[in-house]
């Protein structure tokens, strides 16, 4: 019988680098006691002590973990390159040259690419949440390594670290009385700390009262001293940041309330949590009750949002409406996002209007686009999504890995007003009944990117995008995306 044989296997080797490869295979299976495998892999070799001696073993023994070593590297930089080529392909994809040409132009159709403009480095532990200065180039970071960071987002710099919380910071807000910015932040410590940027963000005041956990704050518009948080004690209360009272507790939620966001007048709040559900509470009455319960996640609320009304005429056709509601409607649309995987769009009656399904992890934070097209995603997943609203809620982007690790906080920074020329101070119908300080807040920059805080008379107003977006994660690390 005739015997064929396969021709001999070219190596991709060079003499020397084979020669190399074989030395340094016995050289690590001998530095790791694994004398016998070595002594037979030296024996189908033919390399005796006579052309590879003890000492060229020593020289050889780490050879191998360092080629190994720089493969890994080389092929997590090709990973990363393949996701940049996949995002930008994503994108490209669902382009047109009218949308490319609108968007290099006009900052409401601005969406964040990669890479990020800054990558961020000081904390020594993860990071929990992050807030943009509503005038200055400033974003506070808060951490599990107790402490704030305060950088400055246009130069990419390190400004200053607060400290004063004794367990891990979960969230941050800047706000404050009648345009004296102060910086709040909460804390896995059971308080509330009060920060002011203009004395070298010196603690001007602690608010204790919660029985857990402080879980989300936000300084509520329309309200010069109003401050409100969020708990795992499951409620949530209304502080006065000029006395440092609490002045309302809000109960409802059964369990942890992990997300709490306030509407541009200041009459409502959107809360959420584990015990999967959100509610709408209409602060403007004494004996406040959520007026509405949105049924429907199956796994615990991470994060809310309400919707601007720059988004209305997105979403009004969601809601089966012919047309948009009324500007100075501002509670009529709504977005959570939970540990299911998915977003949920809501209308003022509570009736789910979409579900948005793209993430492989838990939502970690929403926000809307100033402009009203779009909803921005993070993930433990380690993506950032943007959902276009003009779509149906279609998934147009997606930023991979953006982070090392899961990313647990997303910001857009506040746009800035202005022409504005007449503001009506804030009378006892437009401030929340039993909650007004008689005064009016000028503020001129907005928290949801369009409606001013505390100026429900406003006139006229020129909003001005800023196309400037911030991310933080578990992997320590603040990203910054800007035009």
């Amino acid at each position: 019988m005739q015997s064929y044989h396969s021709p001999p296997t070219m190596s991709l080797l060079t003499s020397r680098q084979a020669d190399e490869l074989r030395k340094s295979m016995i050289a690590y299976l001998a530095a790791h006691n694994l004398n016998a495998t070595a002594a037979a892999l030296r024996t189908e070799l033919n390399l005796g002590e006579d052309k590879l001696d003890a000492a060229t073993v020593k020289k050889y023994e780490g050879l191998l973990e360092k080629k190994w070593t720089s493969i890994v590297r080389l092929q997590k930089k090709i990973m990363d390159l393949e996701s940049r080529n996949a995002a930008l392909q994503f994108e490209l994809d669902n382009a047109t040259p009218s949308s490319l040409s609108m968007r290099n132009k006009d900052p409401s159709s601005w969406l964040p690419r990669a890479p990020p403009r800054y990558t961020l480095e000081s904390h020594r532990n993860a990071i929990n949440c992050l807030a943009f200065h509503p005038i200055f180039s400033s974003v506070a970071t808060g951490s599990d390594d107790f402490t704030i960071k305060i950088w400055d987002w246009e130069v990419g710099e390190l400004e200053r670290t607060i400290k004063g919380h004794t367990r891990a910071i979960l969230d941050v807000d800047y706000g404050g009385p009648r345009g004296n910015i102060l910086l709040a932040s909460c804390s896995s410590d059971l308080t509330i700390k009060l920060w002011d940027p203009a004395d070298d963000y010196k603690n001007i005041r602690t608010l204790p009262g919660h029985d857990h956990s402080v879980s989300a704050v936000r300084f509520i518009p329309g309200s010069a001293n109003l401050l409100v948080s969020a708990s795992r004690d499951m409620t949530l209360k209304i502080w006065d940041v000029g006395t440092g009272y609490c002045v309302r507790t809000l109960n409802g939620h059964t369990e942890w309330v992990r997300d709490v966001f306030p509407s541009p007048d200041g009459r409502f709040l959107l809360s959420a949590g584990d015990d999967m559900t959100a509610r709408l509470w209409d602060i403007s009455v004494t004996n406040t009750e959520s007026k509405l319960t949105m049924f429907g996640h199956e796994h615990y609320i991470e994060c809310c949002a309400l919707a601007p009304p720059s988004t209305y005429q997105y979403l009004a056709p969601m809601a089966g409406l012919k047309k948009p509601p009324p500007a100075s409607s501002l509670a009529d649309f709504m977005a959570t996002g939970s540990r299911d995987k998915t977003i949920r769009l809501w209308d003022a009656r509570g009736t789910c209007l979409k579900t948005l399904v793209g993430h492989d992890n838990w939502v970690r934070a929403l926000v809307f686009h100033p402009g009203g097209k779009y909803l921005l995603s993070v993930s433990d997943d380690k993506t950032l999504r943007c959902w276009d609203l003009s779509q149906d809620g279609r998934c147009v982007k997606v930023i991979g890995d953006p982070h090392d690790c899961f990313i647990s906080s997303l910001r857009w920074a506040p746009s800035i007003v202005r022409n504005v020329a007449t503001v009506e101070p804030i009378t006892d119908s437009s401030a929340p009944e039993g909650l007004q300080d008689g005064g009016s807040n000028t503020n001129k920059t907005t928290t949801d990117g369009l409606t001013t805080a505390g100026t429900a008379g406003l006139k006229s107003q020129s909003v001005q995008i800023r196309c400037v977006i911030a991310t933080g994660g578990v992997d320590s690390k603040l990203r910054i995306f800007s035009s």
